[in-house]
């Protein structure tokens, strides 16, 4: 069987050294993590002109895919969930990734795609199901490193052990939680570092940290990658008449 396409919604770059303007990138590491997983990672350009795109176009342009991470980035508009910016630290906000990271999650979400959400990604999905975001924790996790330990008779468990060692780079965090997310992690100040969709049919986690930054030496980092692909792989098989 050919790998499992995993679409990664790209980043919007105002400039990138190899090419002359503005760019759309996808972090190598993370890129590369999931070809070390099986995958074969396809970088998806964000196109909602106006901030605007429906599920439906979403689904049109995505279709051939057999699951999909939401990857890390810059700060989601505060107006996406019902706030008003209420911190100088919000940044690289974009209505037209907004829009489209948003209804690429719904789809996802909607259709049992599978789907791992990391970091900006995590945020979005839990936005996309309406739950909303501290726009600046009192103490970010800016580049911080620490051990997050796992709720126990979880899929997070079962993926990587009781507790992971996280590489996190965020200063923003999950406040309300969306519809039908339960947390599977926390830090130690309350932080909700992963959660799960149980009442999913779909298969679906969504973590805080950056599991590509240590992916390459830290089996437990690869093994979400792991368990992403084989759920695109089981979809795939579903999927086929």
């Amino acid at each position: 069987m050919s790998r499992p396409i995993i679409a990664i919604p790209a980043r919007f770059s105002a400039s990138a050294s190899a090419h002359r303007y503005r760019a759309i990138t996808t972090a190598r590491a993370l890129s590369e993590a999931v070809l070390c997983a099986g995958g074969e990672p396809v970088t998806v350009h964000p196109w909602a002109p106006g901030g605007t795109v429906s599920v439906a176009d979403v689904a049109a342009r995505l279709d051939f895919v057999d699951a999909v991470l939401l990857p890390g980035g810059g700060d989601l508009s505060p107006a996406v969930y019902h706030h008003e910016i209420l911190s100088d630290d919000v940044y690289d906000v974009d209505d037209e990734q907004d829009a489209f990271d948003l209804a690429v999650a719904r789809w996802a979400v909607e259709n049992r795609v599978p789907l791992l959400a990391v970091c900006r990604g995590w945020q979005v999905v839990n936005v996309a199901l309406g739950g909303d975001l501290e726009q600046h924790m009192e103490e970010p996790h800016r580049h911080v490193v620490h051990r997050v330990e796992v709720d126990p008779g979880t899929m997070l468990e079962r993926l990587v052990g009781s507790s992971i060692q996280a590489s996190c780079y965020h200063h923003q965090r999950v406040h309300r939680l969306g519809d039908g997310l339960v947390p599977v992690a926390h830090g130690s100040d309350g932080t909700v570092e992963a959660a799960t969709l149980p009442g999913s049919p779909g298969w679906f986690l969504g973590v805080q940290w950056h599991p590509e930054d240590t992916a390459a030496e830290d089996q437990a980092q690869r093994a979400l990658l792991q368990g992403l692909v084989e759920a695109a792989r089981q979809h795939r098989a579903a999927e086929v008449p």
